[in-house]
């Protein structure tokens, strides 16, 4: 997919970058996709996208347990309990986009303000982003810490695309939605963030369709696409 859906605008800069990560910086398709029985995206495809389509339509977005989700949806589309157990436990295997390890350190490098926000559970969202982390400092010797913030569904109370989940970061970053650019991963964030205030850019590296009126900056199947005039 070339970059589309309009430019960024270069004359206006973000103070914080703000990321969705299981897919906007991690390939967690891969994972559900190897969970199912045979290991394919014919099985983990549709299980992926009803876990999506749960958590982006709770009622008010209030949250309700992320592994709970993750089971109701593998049992909507017919995958036996194992299917979720088995992502639940390989959890740690999730790994990051290709581009992350470049992308990140450069985003710091500038002095964007970054953060996370995410639908997940405190401790599996904690450890994505960790993992987002390492990715992006491979090779340095040591931890870094590349976020400045980050909040999860269960620590905010709200999954996307309520209003507070994207709200929530704002204190923690120091910044307001209008100095924000969010880098979406699902066509549900493009419309979250947009009504939340902020700038956003769609890595679409799944190739999901596009939902709502909302229009990103710019659309791209590449991370480092999605950020062209940021980076």
């Amino acid at each position: 997919m070339p970059a589309s859906a309009g430019s960024a605008n270069t004359e206006w800069q973000p103070k914080a970058i703000v990321f969705d990560v299981l897919t906007a910086l991690l390939d967690s398709w891969s994972l559900w996709d190897a969970s199912t029985p045979t290991g394919s995206a014919s099985e983990g495809r549709p299980w992926r996208h009803r876990y999506l389509e749960i958590t982006f339509s709770l009622p008010d977005g209030e949250y309700v347990p992320y592994e709970d989700c993750v089971r109701r949806a593998a049992a909507d589309v017919g995958l036996p309990p194992s299917a979720a157990e088995t992502l639940l436990r390989d959890w740690g295997n999730l790994r990051a986009w290709p581009e992350v390890a470049k992308v990140l350190p450069t985003l710091r490098e500038r002095g964007y303000k970054l953060g996370v926000v995410t639908n997940c559970s405190r401790e599996r969202g904690h450890v994505a982003i960790g993992n987002a982390e390492q990715s992006a400092t491979a090779g340095s010797g040591r931890k870094v810490f590349i976020f400045d913030a980050a909040v999860t569904a269960e620590e905010s109370g709200f999954y996307k695309p309520a209003f507070q989940a994207y709200d929530a970061i704002l204190t923690r970053l120091g910044v307001d939605a209008s100095d924000v650019l969010f880098v979406a991963g699902s066509s549900g964030d493009v419309q979250g963030a947009t009504d939340a205030g902020m700038r956003v850019v769609w890595h679409n590296k799944a190739g999901l369709p596009k939902k709502g009126e909302a229009v990103p900056l710019r659309e791209s199947s590449t991370l480092d696409g999605a950020l062209s005039g940021f980076l």
